[in-house]
Order: C-alpha cells, then structure tokens, then sequence
C-alpha cells in the first residue's frame, strides 16, 4: 500500500509569493509600470513644452552684456552670451527631451499590450524600432553637441567625449533592435499558430 506524499508547504509557498508578482495583463508590474511611464511622459511632455517656447522667446529677448560661464575639470571660462549660443543650447535641450518623450510614447504602447496579455503585436515590432533609432539619434546628437561644446565654445575647459564612452548607448540600441526581432519572431509565431486553430 502506498501512501500518498503531503503537499510540499515550500512549492506552495513560491507558487503563492508568484501570484501577485504577474508580469502581464491587469493588476500586474506592466500596470504599475505603465502608470509610472504615463507620469513620466507628461513630465516630458511639460519639460519641452516650455523649452520649445523659451527657444521662441530666445528669438525676441535682447541679450546685451549677458555672460555666462562654462566650467570644467580644467577650470572656467567667461563668454559672452550671443543668441546664436543661447538658441543652440535651449534648441539641443528641447531636441534632447523631445527624444525622450518619443521613447517613452513608443514605450508607453507596448506596455499597455502587456497589461493587455498580448505583447506580439506587429505594431510592437515598429515601435521597438523606433525606440532603437530614436536612441541612436538622441545619442549620437549628443556626443557632436558635446564635442562642438569642446571644440568651438569652451577649448580647453570641457574635454570632447571619446568613441569609448558611446559603447554602452550603442549596446543599448544593438539590444532594442535585437528586441525588436524577438517581437517579430514572437508575433510570426502567434500569426501561424492562429492559422492553424
């Protein structure tokens, strides 16, 4: 006669602690994430706003004997402040956040199919897309706005960034359009096994 084996109270314990910890679908971490993006991107969306009117307003303020001073590791330095500088700084800035806002917009959508149950969408595979090469644009924008800083603003005080320090953003967009593909296969995969249903 063979006894039936009790329950394992461990296995029922991590069963139990994974069930509030859902990746998708409602009252998930895709949820709560979701919020937290929502929040993010009206931030954004408010940041360059107001930058994208201060780059209007640049345009019409009179800057006579304004200065500002540029400091680095070497130092600082006093230069005059022309609306030709004034417009290329706010303008990187609000080009700078506006990048993000599109992250965060193309971000925002997949995570609502994951609060869904449905990431595969075709739709996702454009969108990972477009957060790789926004990435990408975003990037490499900034590293020739810091060496056009270095080189023609502020010689000598502000060193130009090196091709070692754009290793990591470039990995980073290298993963998105990896990504990218893995939605592609995922949502090929769910477009022939509803075929064959």
């Amino acid at each position: 006669m063979r006894l039936p084996t009790p329950p394992n109270p461990l296995k029922r314990g991590e069963a139990q602690s994974l069930t509030w910890l859902k990746a998708m679908g409602p009252g998930s971490v895709s949820s709560v994430l979701k919020v937290v993006l929502d929040v993010a991107y009206v931030l954004l969306w408010l940041i360059t706003g107001i930058l994208l009117l201060l780059v209007i307003a640049a345009i019409f303020i009179p800057l006579d004997n304004v200065n500002i001073t540029v400091s680095g590791d070497a130092g600082g330095k006093q230069l005059p402040l022309t609306r030709t500088l004034l417009l290329f700084g706010l303008g990187a800035a609000t080009a700078y956040f506006g990048g993000f806002m599109l992250i965060l917009r193309s971000l925002r959508r997949i995570i609502r199919t994951l609060t869904m149950g449905d990431p595969f969408q075709p739709d996702n595979v454009r969108r990972l897309r477009q957060i790789g090469l926004t990435l990408a644009v975003v990037t490499g924008g900034v590293w020739v706005a810091q060496g056009f800083v270095a080189k023609r603003l502020a010689p000598g005080v502000m060193d130009p960034q090196g091709l070692g320090e754009l290793l990591t953003p470039i990995f980073s967009v290298l993963i998105v359009f990896v990504l990218a593909e893995v939605f592609r296969e995922g949502a090929r995969l769910r477009r022939e096994s509803e075929l064959t249903i």
